[in-house]
């Protein structure tokens, strides 16, 4: 497999889904994900910057966009299409959020909901470490992750050609912990969507806050607009 194989099939795949993507999640019955964004959004002060990792058509980080500074970054065109109408408040990049290159101590918050398992699971303990660096001291890493996990693949979902990988939920709240986390929401929930019963790992997972802070303010510029 190579990176631009897994990029362009992730890239493509959402851009064919196009609003399909909204209407099939609109059939998922039990999903957290409101549940755990509100959470987060209780524990940040009012001036927050938060930095998106996979913002699909943006109805999720539309709840946080109006409250806090939130930039979102998504590799299909055609879902930042729609993410910047659901979101209009937020600052939007199209690029694959595995190339970033963020300042140190820029945010107060990361969150990836179900982005991560497009990412080979074996990029994932370096990407928790430069999500850790990228938080200021004391932020907080929101994610759900794989609960049983695979080796990397490409299968039909949905209609498309996707990438999937992860690990189990061992494992991944271990790797959190080993990239310097302290972990203060680690549940395994259930749900079901149109295919099926399916479960994710949520974490929520802080920063200890310790340590001068060092990092600029983050600009639009300091991510990439598009990695092909």
């Amino acid at each position: 497999m190579t990176l631009e194989r897994r990029q362009r099939v992730v890239r493509t795949g959402y851009d064919e889904l196009s609003g399909r993507f909204g209407e099939w999640g609109a059939k998922v019955d039990g999903d957290p994900w409101g549940r755990f964004l509100d959470d987060l959004a209780e524990r940040l002060p009012p001036d927050a910057r938060v930095l998106d990792l996979g913002s699909g058509n943006g109805e999720k980080i539309s709840r946080l966009a109006g409250r806090f500074d939130v930039t979102g970054v998504e590799i299909s065109e055609r879902q930042l299409r729609l993410a910047r109408a659901a979101a209009p408040e937020a600052s939007l990049v199209q690029a694959d959020f595995t190339a970033l290159d963020c300042p140190a101590e820029a945010f107060d918050a990361v969150t990836a909901l179900y982005s991560i398992v497009h990412v080979p699971r074996d990029e994932h303990p370096e990407l928790f470490s430069r999500i850790h660096g990228w938080l200021k001291p004391g932020g907080l890493f929101l994610a759900s992750l794989s609960h049983v996990g695979g080796p990397d693949r490409f299968e039909e979902w949905l209609g498309v050609e996707m990438f999937f990988s992860g690990f189990d939920a061992e494992t991944n709240s271990r790797l959190v912990r080993e990239a310097g986390f302290d972990l203060l929401v680690d549940e395994v929930v259930w749900m079901h969507e149109p295919e099926g019963d399916t479960a994710f790992l949520w974490v929520l997972a802080r920063k200890p806050a310790s340590g001068p802070r060092t990092g600029r303010e983050p600009q639009l510029e300091d991510l990439p607009a598009r990695t092909t």
